[in-house]
């Protein structure tokens, strides 16, 4: 089967292998058959893998977005009573606080700069400030900010959640898998991702990286969900290896398949990857005249936040348009204040894709002088 091949530089879903396309296309099965238990089983396990060797951690499957496992963590673990920090420096954390907002949970909201590093000192002020004030026990943060590709400090933010004895909550969704993560050594207690970004798998498919511990013992008396109770979903998966409700099947089959490839890469071959595709990015966005918005040491190497260029003619819209025709897909900005675009560097894709993508927005740039 010839299958088009399609450039995505929108932040997830990423571009994909044939080969794990392909792994959808298998006989039809009942996912409540011991063989495809077995399956999300082994998936399960290797994501653990990839960021603890301790034995410390499980991994919770769920069918849908990685906002669907956020919304796990966050509306399964915080009980009445106990306050949650999280930390706000773009459209993700903001998720965060509206979920908290949503549920009712008792939450205070850290907002730090868009576009720079965490001020690690005024962080932990506020830690104590609030700890004085309520029953400060979470703290929670983005670790990649698809907002923009600013990487904040996840092993010096658990450290300030071990030295106050905080429970610390990590969405990785545009990090793990390429990222270098230690669960262990960056204390983090629950860790949230998606099939369909560095994992290179397919959307449709989150989960949630937990400690054992934290859920064996801390389910509260009464859930506030049904789908996503966490603790409903570890409990069920850990006495019959299945999802409590139907489970997207040829979307694991190709999970398989991306977390196998990935074992093959290694997370570090494939961080080092797109280090080379965001390099060869950024060096022609600065011969192209673009502004970038993150500075090169506080960026993940994942996702780049341009500022819209001041030419006469130029619109984003026509830009996507032009790109698109090409087979080239990129993604309008999300900082409501400026007029900015994003380009991921994420996916199967090499740094001659970029050279590609490269190429056609020059091209474009030169046709609005015509």
């Amino acid at each position: 089967m010839i299958i088009d091949r399609k450039i995505l530089l929108n932040p997830g879903p990423a571009t994909t292998t044939d080969t794990v396309k392909q792994a959808q296309i298998v006989a039809d099965i009942c996912p409540r058959e011991s063989e495809f238990g077995n399956l999300m089983q082994y998936i399960a396990d290797s994501l653990v893998r990839f960021v603890s060797s301790s034995g410390r951690y499980s991994c919770v499957l769920f069918g849908g977005s990685g906002t669907c496992a956020v919304e796990s963590v966050l509306s399964s673990v915080i009980p009445p009573g106990e306050q949650i920090l999280v930390v706000n420096n773009g459209a993700y954390g903001k998720r965060m606080v509206s979920i908290c907002d949503v549920y009712s949970l008792d939450y205070v909201e850290y907002n730090s700069s868009l576009l720079e590093r965490i001020d690690l000192d005024s962080l932990e002020k506020r830690i104590v400030e609030i700890s004085k004030l309520g029953n400060l026990k979470y703290i929670a943060c983005v670790h990649s900010e698809t907002t923009t590709g600013l990487l904040n400090d996840i092993e010096a933010i658990g450290k300030l959640a071990l030295k106050y004895d905080l429970i610390f909550i990590v969405d990785a969704m545009s990090s793990f898998g390429a990222v270098p993560i230690d669960m262990d050594k960056m204390n983090v207690s629950f860790l949230v991702s998606s099939a369909n970004k560095n994992l290179q798998g397919m959307p449709g498919v989150s989960f949630v990286i937990a400690d054992k511990e934290e859920l064996t013992n801390r389910r509260p008396k009464k859930s506030r969900t049904l789908y996503l109770d966490l603790y409903d979903q570890y409990d069920y998966f850990v006495k019959y290896s299945q999802m409590r409700f139907t489970p997207p099947v040829q979307v694991l089959y190709a999970m398989k398949q991306a977390v196998d490839e990935l074992k093959e890469e290694t997370p570090d071959k494939r961080y080092e990857r797109y280090t080379e595709n965001w390099e060869t990015l950024k060096d022609g966005l600065d011969r192209l005249g673009f502004q970038r918005l993150i500075n090169d040491e506080d960026h993940s190497h994942i996702i780049t936040s341009v500022l819209e260029p001041n030419i006469k003619g130029f619109a984003f819209d026509k830009m996507h348009d032009w790109l698109y025709e090409k087979g080239i897909t990129i993604y309008p900005g999300k900082i409501s204040d400026l007029n900015t675009f994003r380009i991921a560097n994420i996916g199967a894709i090499d740094k001659n894709d970029i050279k590609r993508f490269l190429n056609e927005l020059e091209n474009y740039l030169n046709s609005l002088m015509r």
